[in-house]
């Protein structure tokens, strides 16, 4: 069956993307469509923080945005060096939590050893920050998007954990999101099922979906990629048929592949 995945494909890796990889493997047709786009900013002023680890207790990633905010800060050569010799090491003495695979191993490939990977929400992160961090620390170091949940920030100032948070990016709708839509419903039709990676992604997508779906929106199996993007879903009056277990590729088909059974 067709599944229709709001999201864009993964860059920079060979081979097709994971998610329609792990639909293919259990029989389903994935198709991939950019629901956002995104506009990088105070670089300048990220770069300084970077290159001043002791001014902090450790550094928090909840987004791939977000580290690859981080890299474009590093495309420098001498700054490149600069922290391979020796920031990132500085760094590496403190907590370098994040949120999820895909982040994780973007971390992984500025050469810093991220926790938390399987934390899977902000929720669950900041929970382990909690237990692991006193109240006496430098403030932790946390890069972010312009429409960032404040469930992390809220737990970690309640808990009277010190966080320091910059925007670095600013998420908007993709400039060809409605035009995409569109020739997807009319070149392959309605999807059995579409999946959702963000409450954006809602937001964005939601009113074109009911439009090009009309009557038949009730035959689409909405699936999730986590609790938060579920609650999104649920709070538009839509029913979620699935949510994946864990924000993976393998988590989400095999919620879909079981919904579509």
């Amino acid at each position: 069956m067709r599944v229709l995945l709001l999201k864009e494909p993964k860059d920079g890796e060979s081979g097709p993307d994971p998610y329609i990889k792990e639909l293919e493997s259990r029989g389903h047709k994935g198709t991939l469509l950019p629901v956002l786009s995104f506009k990088f900013v105070s670089l300048n002023t990220l770069t300084d923080k970077l290159f001043q680890p002791e001014k902090y207790g450790g550094l928090i990633f909840t987004s791939p945005r977000a580290v690859e905010a981080v890299r474009m800060c590093l495309e420098a050569d001498e700054r490149r060096e600069e922290w391979h010799k020796a920031v990132k090491n500085k760094w590496n003495t403190k907590s370098i939590y994040v949120v999820g695979k895909a982040t994780a191993s973007l971390v992984q490939n500025l050469g810093l050893n991220p926790l938390g990977e399987d934390t899977g929400t902000a929720e669950v992160l900041s929970r382990l920050i909690i237990e692991r961090e006193a109240t006496n620390i430098p403030p932790l170091f946390f890069p972010c998007g312009s429409i960032k949940r404040e469930v992390l920030p809220t737990a970690l100032r309640e808990n009277g954990v010190p966080l320091e948070t910059l925007t670095v990016y600013q998420t908007a709708e993709h400039p060809n999101l409605e035009k995409n839509l569109k020739n997807y419903f009319t070149e392959q039709g309605i999807p059995a099922s579409i999946a959702f990676f963000s409450p954006s992604g809602v937001k964005f997508c939601l009113e074109v979906v009911r439009r090009l779906s009309a009557e038949q929106l009730t035959q689409i199996k909405f699936a999730a990629i986590g609790p938060t993007t579920q609650d999104a879903i649920a709070a538009e009056g839509l029913c979620v048929s699935c949510t994946a277990e864990k924000p993976t590729a393998e988590h989400l088909a095999i919620a879909i592949a079981k919904t579509l059974q």
